[in-house]
């Protein structure tokens, strides 16, 4: 796992790749504990506006490091520790973070791919990608924290796919059913991807920070509960002598580009 802090014209953004070479960034238990540390540790910082992840040489993660499994699959309590622990503290660091996420997806992203690419905010797509959950040929089933979180990005129709037949989906056909923002040319996704993270960073970055809250919140709704009027009535509108939101304001009267 490594991270790299851009600071460009257009602000601060966090590089997080993951890497594991020769095996197509496969995800092993230290790379999920690592990117558990990494987001951890993002949260906490105030001079980063946006996160741009991916993965090395091309590829975006071809699902779990096969190469593991027999130390611990195969009893029920490693198991369970295996997926509620290193992998769901994982995700759930990515998901925790109030800082807008972008996925640079290339190549393969499959699997744990999957998984932390429904974490991010906003997803861009190598034409070339290709996206699925084929661990019905391994012979198990995908955990249920990690199935909901695929179901509910992707969508239930293709979560089934992808889980029942191993259906293998392409790019455009991703963005379709409405996964990825946009599929770009192999050779544009990267620049496009950045420029995508220095723009979401050139905006206001409390306001941000306060989308993802609500984001937050409102995914946990069900059904007849009253969330939305309990977020109306606490600190949603806490921001409003805030001077990112004066200035916000202000530049649009103004006709010029706000200065956050």
């Amino acid at each position: 796992m490594t991270r790299q802090v851009l600071l460009t014209e257009d602000g601060p953004v966090a590089r997080v790749s993951l890497s594991n070479p020769g095996k197509l960034n496969a995800m092993s238990r230290a790379m999920w504990r690592g990117l558990r540390e990494v987001f951890t540790d993002l949260q906490r910082r105030t001079d980063i506006r946006c996160v741009l992840l991916q993965g090395e040489a091309a590829n975006f993660c071809a699902g779990g490091d096969i190469a593991e499994y027999p130390d611990f699959r195969f009893d029920e309590a490693s198991l369970r520790d295996f997926h509620e622990n290193d992998v769901w503290g994982g995700l759930q660091a990515v998901l925790d973070c109030d800082i807008p996420v972008v996925a640079l997806i290339e190549g393969a992203c499959m699997g744990a791919g999957m998984e932390i690419a429904s974490c991010c905010d906003l997803r861009l797509a190598g034409a070339s990608a290709r996206f699925g959950a084929p661990i019905a040929k391994l012979g198990f089933p995908m955990a249920p924290r990690e199935a909901a979180l695929v179901m509910r990005a992707a969508g239930e129709l293709t979560a089934r796919e992808m889980l029942l037949s191993a259906g293998v989906l392409d790019a455009p056909t991703m963005q379709q059913r409405g996964f990825l923002n946009r599929v770009l040319a192999d050779s544009d996704v990267a620049a496009e991807a950045l420029a995508t993270a220095r723009r979401v960073a050139a905006l206001a970055p409390h306001a941000a920070r306060q989308n993802k809250q609500c984001f937050r919140a409102l995914a946990q709704v069900l059904p007849g509960q009253t969330a939305i009027d309990l977020i109306a009535t606490g600190s949603a509108y806490g921001y409003a002598d805030s001077a990112e939101h004066r200035e916000g304001v202000a530049a649009f009267i103004e006709k010029r580009v706000p200065q956050f």
